[in-house]
């Protein structure tokens, strides 16, 4: 392919989208700035909070979250939990009914049967929710980590603002090796741009193992119906049918005690199947921003490696491919390293650029892969 086929069409395109990304990334720093950093402490609640953390086979991790919320500032009796045990072949259950015997907090453990499910997860919190005595329902995942202002600092929020469902931060524990650190920068990039969102009024990513939300919305909406039958999705997809019914009633939580921590990937294969069930969300949004930002993403990174190979084949000078690299990347770092400081993750901050070297090869692959309808989670097949 020459020069004067490429250039009258292909290289202005590419100057179009990776400036549009380099300016769509300074506002989300803008939008990340300008969220609220901790919200007033209430001296009284009429909050009740139920904490339902479905688990399978999680005996390594799930006595550590156990007792990290019998550590919780909230006073117990505003807050119950509900540890929904779906089928663990491990010592799960029985270490949560040990728990509940001696705990100061209140712990219920829900056992499911064994049956096939496409989306185990949304069952199980489907399942919990019947049984909730809150009238604010949160949830996390069996091998994270909170901190004592956890809930108080989630119930001081849904007090003072009303939101009908709030979306917190997420990170992980400290890094040990070269690859933990890009997975921190990497999912710190979709904490902020979900946060971002948020406070532009466009809700589109969320995390589960920190999400919180009135009860009374999740049944005004019909909770999973239309996307039980997803494998992945508990979050966004209940985020974008509260947020469809109750326009700016969704919040981002950015306070330093709201933080929950979660592990790494050390397998690849986990890593992989995790990726791809998340990216296989997108083709199943029912709302048209989460649609259009995905396919925007995809593009624009797509982008970069399109340039890269035409700087390779020499259709595009290496300045130009230079000052392209340099607006993608520049407000790249900006935001992750804002991002990454509140996560108290500094020395993340310099690993950056690895993860920008990585990042459009890695946003294409799950992008494409994820078009294939199987996935594994906890060691069943789901399609």
């Amino acid at each position: 392919m020459t020069e004067q086929y490429i250039t009258p069409w292909l290289v202005p395109i590419l100057w179009i989208l990776i400036s549009s990304y380099g300016i769509f990334t300074i506002l989300l720093y803008v939008l990340w700035k300008f969220i609220p950093a901790i919200n007033k402490k209430q001296s009284s609640t009429s909050n009740f909070l139920s904490v339902i953390i479905p688990v399978r086979n999680e005996q390594d991790n799930i006595e550590n979250l156990l007792n990290d919320l019998e550590k919780q500032s909230f006073p117990y009796e505003r807050f119950e939990v509900l540890v929904v045990d779906d089928s663990s072949t491990d010592q799960t259950a029985a270490i949560v009914k040990k728990l509940s015997l001696h705990s100061s907090c209140n712990i219920s453990l829900i056992s499911l049967p064994n049956i096939p499910t496409t989306s185990p997860k949304k069952r199980a919190i489907e399942t919990a929710i019947i049984q909730a005595k809150g009238n604010i329902i949160v949830t996390t995942d069996g091998d994270c980590r909170v901190r004592s202002g956890w809930l108080q600092a989630i119930s001081d929020c849904q007090m003072s603002s009303k939101a009908k469902l709030i979306s917190g931060p997420v990170t992980f524990f400290k890094e040990s090796s070269f690859t933990d650190y890009l997975q921190t920068v990497e999912f710190s990039s979709l904490i902020g741009s979900g946060a971002s969102a948020i406070a532009a009024g466009f809700p589109s990513l969320c995390n589960g193992a920190n999400l919180a939300y009135e009860k009374s919305a999740f049944f005004a909406v019909d909770g999973y119906d239309g996307v039980r039958h997803i494998a992945s999705g508990d979050d966004e997809f209940l985020m974008h049918k509260i947020a469809a019914k109750y326009p700016g009633s969704i919040k981002f939580l950015k306070n330093p005690e709201a933080v929950v921590s979660t592990k790494a990937h050390t397998e690849w294969s986990l890593f992989f199947r995790q990726r791809k069930r998340w990216a296989s969300k997108w083709k199943h949004y029912q709302s048209k921003t989460p649609l259009l930002l995905a396919l925007y993403i995809f593009l624009c990174n797509l982008s970069v490696i399109v340039a890269g190979l035409l700087w390779l084949s020499e259709n595009l000078t290496g300045r130009d491919f230079g000052i392209l690299l340099l607006i993608k990347c520049a407000p790249e770092w900006l935001f992750l390293g804002t991002v990454l400081h509140f996560l108290k993750k500094s020395v993340s901050i310099f690993f950056i650029p690895f993860t920008q070297i990585f990042y459009p090869f890695y946003v294409c692959f799950f992008g494409l892969i994820a078009q294939k309808p199987e996935y594994e989670w906890k060691g069943r097949k789901l399609t």
